[in-house]
Formats: structure tokens, C-alpha cells, sequence
């Protein structure tokens, strides 16, 4: 039996990992030429960093980030709502680690050719077709530099390919054109000075009115001592659907909105002018599929279930696929197309949860209840507008909908 895993973003690279430590040969095909450190930051959830301490690369991946310490709620006029402690502050047996996008996939890339050696993830290599035969599934691939077309075989693929992924586009030919949740973000990352603990997630407004995300995902970049701060503009915009993670963005067409966002803690519109690049992507997701197996094919991560990026639980729902398609292939030793058929008994249903939640009920609802029940005004009392019981009730809600509440967490489940 092998393995071919298409992509090597965080959940192709984790897979890769697990497959070799259960002793699964496989390798990974990868469509771009060069893996480059794009994108912004990225949340690793105390369940997906326990998959990856099991692994042994959490410790890699700590030292190029932060240990999120807690998560804060402001409005627009920069009054703190609520705010929480996270990972181990909160009593969790693992951290909740926060660090940029591109660190996370070179870590794991670095981890993998270690381990796998330096040709298991073959570069400028895109699947853009199979075939199944009942047997062994067969991959057409397109060289990134050539454009020549070779094939490849093995006993099973799975398709890491994210959200442009060639083998959902053949699964489902018909499927309708994302949707868009009427929102746009704009994303950069700040060299910026430590504020507030100096591993705080903050998030603050609301959609209506600008809705900010921001924490830091580099420790101390130059001698000052500074930090590499993330930050997400979200605001609610008429645009298309159309998905690409390396859009470039203009400050021009948001900055207007958080102008006046000076806060005794943070000066919110110089943070998005340090910014050397911004990205624009517009928040969509897919409807859940009814169906990720056929055969000896099946999808994981955001080829598999693509869901709008809040509750900073994306690239930790493709860990937990990883893991889990690990666990379905060990226990059904000769029958693999059986065990990609009980992984997604296993995950699908888990992961429509996510999905649907992060439409109508993330964290982010904290922010809202407060915008609504205040008028988009700034309030003497936060417990005159809503009690910290019902902030704290949100929050938790969400940890068992994305299974990261903390006593399943501990006790391993």
C-alpha cells in the first residue's frame, strides 16, 4: 500500500507526517515551484497542537511564533468587552500557538524532508485529473515548468489541494460558485511593539461598522524588541467570490473605516499602514458536501470542507483530519478504501458542524450581541449591556461545536 497526498499546505504536510509514523509509505505532489512564506497568520488550537506534539513538531513550530495567552473582545471605541484565557493559561494540557502562515508550512516541509527524505514532496507538480480503476488510482500531472503531462499511480490519493482543489472540481463538476458571506478582509502583518499581555488575540468591533482581528505571531524581529503582529480587516463590501489567497489589496479601498481607531492600547490605522503588503480575500465558504470518498479518492482540509476563516479553527480542522485519516487507515490494515470510507463517517459530519457555526454563531457573536444591544454606541457598564455568563457561554459553545473544549481536549478525545 501507498500513499499519494496532493498538496503541501498544513493539512498534506501533516498527513505526510502521520502516514510515515505509522509506517504508510506515501509522497506529496505540490503545484507551485517554490513553497514561499505568503499569506498571514494562522491559529493552532490546543487540539491541533496535540496532534502535532504526537508528531514531534510542535516545539519546531513554537519557536517561530507565539503562545496566544489570552483572547480579548473591544468594541469599535476600544472598551473591552470580555476576555478569556487560552491554551495552557486556561488550564489545557497543550498551548494555543499563533504564528505565521508560512512558518507553519515551512516548519512542517522541513519536518517532512527530514523525516521522509528530500524528494517525498515533489514541487511544480499539479494534479489536474484521476482515474480510478478499483484498483489503484491513477493522477495526471502537469510539470509547472514544462506544461508536459506524465501520469502517476497509487493504492489511494487524497486530496490536500485546497480551495481551487482539481479533484473536488472533477468530484463535483456542477458545484455552484462559492458563497460569499457579503464580507471582504484585508490581511498584512506589522512590525509593532508588544501590547496589552504581548500574546493577547484581540478582536474588536463589528462587521456593520469594521471588525478588526489582531495578535502577534513573531516574537522580537529586530533589537527594539518588536513583534510581527497579524492583523485581519474585515468589512462588509458587494464584491465577487472569486478566492485567491495572494490578491493583492489597497489601503484605500478600507483604511477610511478605522481612521479613528486610537486607542490607549493600540493605534489601529498606523498598525495597518506599517504593513509592508496587504491581501485581499473575500469570506466564502462551500455548502457541505454529501459525499468526500469515492473509491479510492477522498478530500481533506479546505478541499474538503472550505469554511468562512473565524474561530481561528481552519488549518486545525486539517490537522484533525490528518489524524483521523491515520487512526481509519491502521484500523482497517488491507482494506484502505474502507478506511478512507470510515474517515469521513468520522470527519464530515464533524466538519459540517464547524462550517455551518462559523456562518451564524463564531466567537465573533460576542462582538455583535454588543454592537446590537449598545446601538454601535460605547456603554458607561459592560454588564448593563450583557453579562460576562453569556460572553462566556458563546465562547464555550463554539469549543465543543470545533471539538476543542477543554476537558475532551485533555482527556485525549
Amino acid at each position: 500500500m501507498n500513499v499519494l497526498v496532493v498538496g503541501a499546505g498544513i493539512g498534506g504536510l501533516t498527513l505526510a507526517l502521520e502516514l510515515h509514523q505509522a509506517g504508510v509509505p506515501c509522497r506529496v505532489l505540490e503545484a507551485v515551484p517554490r513553497l514561499a512564506p505568503i499569506g498571514a497568520g494562522v491559529n493552532l488550537l490546543p487540539h491541533a497542537v496535540r496532534v502535532l506534539e504526537r508528531l514531534g513538531v510542535a516545539e519546531r513550530l513554537a519557536a517561530f511564533g507565539v503562545e496566544t495567552a489570552e483572547s480579548v473582545f473591544f468594541n469599535r471605541f476600544g472598551q473591552l468587552c470580555y476576555r478569556e484565557p487560552l491554551g495552557r493559561r486556561a488550564g489545557y494540557d497543550h498551548p494555543q500557538l499563533s504564528l505565521h502562515r508560512g512558518d507553519a508550512q515551512l516548519g512542517l516541509l522541513a519536518a517532512v524532508e527530514e523525516r521522509l527524505g528530500p524528494d517525498a514532496v515533489r514541487l511544480g507538480r499539479r494534479v489536474v485529473a484521476f482515474d480510478d480503476d478499483g484498483e489503484r488510482v491513477t493522477v495526471t500531472v502537469e510539470d509547472a515548468a514544462t506544461g508536459r503531462r506524465t501520469t502517476e499511480s497509487a493504492t489511494v490519493v487524497i486530496a490536500c489541494d485546497g480551495i481551487h482543489s482539481a479533484v473536488r472540481a472533477q468530484l463535483y463538476p456542477e458545484e455552484g460558485e462559492p458563497r460569499y458571506s457579503g464580507v471582504t478582509m484585508w490581511r498584512g502583518v506589522t512590525p509593532w511593539r508588544p501590547f496589552l499581555s504581548g500574546a493577547s488575540m484581540v478582536r474588536a468591533g463589528w462587521l456593520a461598522t469594521g471588525k478588526m482581528v489582531i495578535y502577534p505571531v513573531r516574537e522580537e524581529i529586530n533589537p527594539a524588541g518588536d513583534q510581527l503582529v497579524n492583523w485581519v480587516a474585515e468589512v462588509e463590501r458587494p464584491r465577487d467570490a472569486t478566492r485567491d489567497w495572494t490578491r493583492a489589496g489597497r489601503l484605500e479601498d478600507f483604511l477610511d473605516v478605522f481612521a479613528d481607531w486610537h486607542f490607549d492600547w493600540l493605534d489601529v490605522p498606523a498598525l495597518i499602514r506599517g504593513a509592508e503588503s496587504v491581501l485581499e480575500y473575500p469570506m466564502v465558504d462551500q455548502d457541505p458536501l454529501p459525499r468526500w470518498t469515492f473509491g479510492g479518492v477522498t478530500l481533506l482540509g479546505d478541499a474538503a470542507h472550505p469554511m468562512v476563516p473565524r474561530g481561528s479553527n481552519g488549518a486545525g480542522q486539517a490537522i484533525l483530519d490528518a489524524h483521523a485519516l491515520r487512526l481509519a487507515l491502521a484500523g482497517h490494515p488491507g482494506d484502505p478504501r474502507r478506511a478512507l470510507a470510515a474517515y469521513e463517517e468520522e470527519r464530515r459530519p464533524a466538519t459540517t458542524r464547524v462550517v455551518m457555526t462559523n456562518r451564524v454563531h463564531p466567537p465573533d457573536t460576542i462582538l455583535k450581541e454588543v454592537h446590537d444591544r449598545t446601538g454601535d454606541r460605547p456603554f458607561e457598564r459592560i454588564e448593563d449591556v450583557i453579562s460576562h455568563e453569556e460572553m462566556a457561554a458563546i465562547s464555550d459553545h463554539y469549543k465543543r461545536v470545533a471539538a476543542y473544549d477543554k476537558d475532551l481536549v485533555n482527556r485525549g478525545g
